[in-house]
């Protein structure tokens, strides 16, 4: 007698495009990233009693793939203690932080000091809103740009920790899987910009981009390869080809910026056994053979109309041989759309996503609500979602 099926079973039997009893169900950040409902954190929004049945929700009930970055300082532009000592003193002489409080926010400033030029990227954090705005960028003009250039390479080590990831899979067990978490050198050189100044620098400024873009991918790669070798065999997801998709800019560019500097991180990834899911919000039509012909496993979150370009049948029928699926149940659906209405959407997601011949499909929304409180309806969305998925098939 064939024992039954774990989450994580079912999460690795897909991702190697095996036969599943059921599609796998995520609730995307939901269960993926760490929400801690007991931090009594006045800006943690989990803390808020409306958010339990969908925390537990998640953990008990769908297939989970904990989203972790194998890197200890989060941005290229932050750092910690146990950050490589020639790395630290070149960030002690050169950059400096500093946080506040003030109107009910918390506000970080970071000040970095290159080519006699001061170069200052301000963020703020309300309450009530799990988002980290930045009202400041980094870079403002082309001369902020060239100083950027002017940072050592050891600016931007970072120190990689995996046995965090190891433990978090022990954690998890049999209910889910790890998957490592890592920008692409796009998203590190475009969040540094204002999103208008960064498509006009894309569009009009190529050569000095690649610049960036080289000196930023170096990193990314040396950590890709140190990580995937060190924990092989699982699944990692690439953010910030989106900064490349239309309406931003066109195709051609998303060949040039970043097939370019993403390939090299696919291999690294495949060499040691892993899968790598690619993640881009928005138009993708214009961009899915480039994104197969990058030999990616995966794509998320697979945006319908209107915000996307594509619905899950006509991804499923193109390109569901080459990839796995994740998708893709809008979240404003989630939160604004009736309930027996929102049931009939999951009905056809589910149907579309495993029709005919495909590599595999995880159900799954497009991001998740980002407010401290979780409305009745909302709650009841995402316990259909979830219901349908499980019950899908038997």
């Amino acid at each position: 007698m064939t024992r039954p099926m774990t989450r994580r079973d079912r999460l690795m039997a897909t991702l190697r495009g095996e036969p599943v009893d059921r599609p796998p169900v995520s609730l995307y950040e939901i269960g993926g990233l760490p929400m801690d409902p007991t931090d009594p954190d006045p800006y943690n929004v989990y803390h808020d009693p409306s958010w339990r049945p969908l925390l537990e929700l998640a953990e008990e009930e769908t297939d989970l793939i904990r989203m972790r970055s194998a890197v200890r300082a989060q941005s290229h532009v932050a750092w910690d203690q146990a950050s490589p000592s020639a790395a630290r003193s070149v960030r002690d002489e050169l950059m400096r932080t500093e946080s506040w409080e003030q109107d009910g926010c918390r506000h970080t400033r970071v000040t970095v000091q290159i080519g006699g030029r001061q170069l200052t990227c301000q963020m703020r954090r309300e309450k009530d809103v799990d988002t980290l705005w930045t009202v400041e960028h980094l870079l403002k003009d082309r001369d902020d740009l060239l100083a950027y250039l002017q940072l050592p390479d050891e600016f931007f080590d970072q120190p990689i920790a995996v046995d965090p990831l190891a433990a978090e899979e022990q954690s998890v067990g049999d209910r889910g899987i790890v998957m490592v978490d890592t920008e692409d050198p796009l998203c590190a050189a475009a969040t540094l910009f204002s999103m208008q100044d960064y498509t006009i620098v894309a569009f009009t400024e190529r050569a000095l981009f690649h610049q960036l873009l080289q000196k930023l991918a170096g990193p990314l790669q040396r950590r890709t390869e140190q990580v995937s070798r060190a924990f092989p065999g699982r699944l990692w997801r690439i953010y910030g080809p989106e900064y490349a998709a239309e309406p931003y800019l066109p195709p051609q560019l998303f060949e040039e910026y970043v097939v370019r500097y993403v390939t090299p991180m696919v291999e690294a990834i495949h060499a040691h056994g892993g899968w790598v899911r690619i993640h881009s919000h928005g138009r993708t039509r214009h961009l899915l053979d480039m994104i197969v012909g990058m030999q990616a496993d995966a794509i998320d979150p697979l945006e319908p109309p209107p915000l996307g370009d594509v619905t899950m049948d006509y991804v499923r029928e193109r390109y569901g041989q080459q990839l796995v699926l994740f998708g893709n149940v809008e979240v404003a659906d989630i939160e604004r759309m009736e309930p027996a209405q929102f049931d009939t959407l999951v009905c056809q997601t589910l149907e579309q996503g495993t029709a005919g011949q495909g590599r595999g499909f995880v159900l799954m929304p497009t991001a998740c609500p980002v407010g401290r409180k979780i409305e009745p309806r909302t709650l009841t969305n995402y316990q259909t979602l979830v219901r349908r998925a499980v019950n899908w098939g038997g």
